[in-house]
């Protein structure tokens, strides 16, 4: 079994789930934040939806350099964010079903302002970088939408919304 098809089945899982969280965002709500240092949900959404997209450039790139890097805005629309990420979602899966095991193990750097973050196997760089990262951002904004109110979607297995 090749690496893509080994890294897939756990992608499009997560992709799905994620789309469910999602669709959970209430439009009103963007501009929630649970703490005067937190990001508002519009903002962690933005980041959150950008994430797969992070799968092709990473097997498309030896590298990226975060220098001068200005986040977009924040969403404006759970349509918007759910636009952003499917788009994001297929290039990221065209990308790993396309690349060969070699391309995997080949080295990927990230950097910004002159500093080497990690240099990492590409392989290691779509779980981690983009995968656990995505999972991660994915539980925040479930904390935010049960914060605000809104009903939160089961990820791996029904939540308290759904068995109630």
């Amino acid at each position: 079994m090749s690496i893509a098809e080994t890294l897939l089945p756990e992608y499009d899982e997560e992709m799905a789930s994620t789309r469910r969280m999602l669709e959970a965002v209430p439009d009103d709500q963007l501009d929630f934040k649970p703490h005067e240092k937190s990001v508002a949900m519009g903002g962690l959404i933005r980041h959150l939806v950008t994430i797969p997209d992070w799968a092709a450039q990473t097997l498309q790139s030896e590298s990226l350099d975060f220098t001068g890097f200005v986040p977009p805005p924040p969403v404006k629309s759970r349509a918007e964010a759910l636009d952003v990420f499917q788009k994001g979602a297929a290039d990221g899966r065209a990308a790993i079903a396309a690349a060969a095991d070699d391309a995997f193990h080949q080295n990927w750097t990230l950097s910004g302002n002159g500093q080497v973050f990690f240099t990492i196997p590409r392989y290691k760089a779509i779980r981690s970088f983009v995968m656990n990262h995505l999972i991660h951002h994915r539980a925040q904004l479930a904390m935010y939408l049960r914060l605000c109110g809104a009903k939160v979607p089961g990820m791996y297995g029904p939540s308290a919304d759904e068995t109630m």
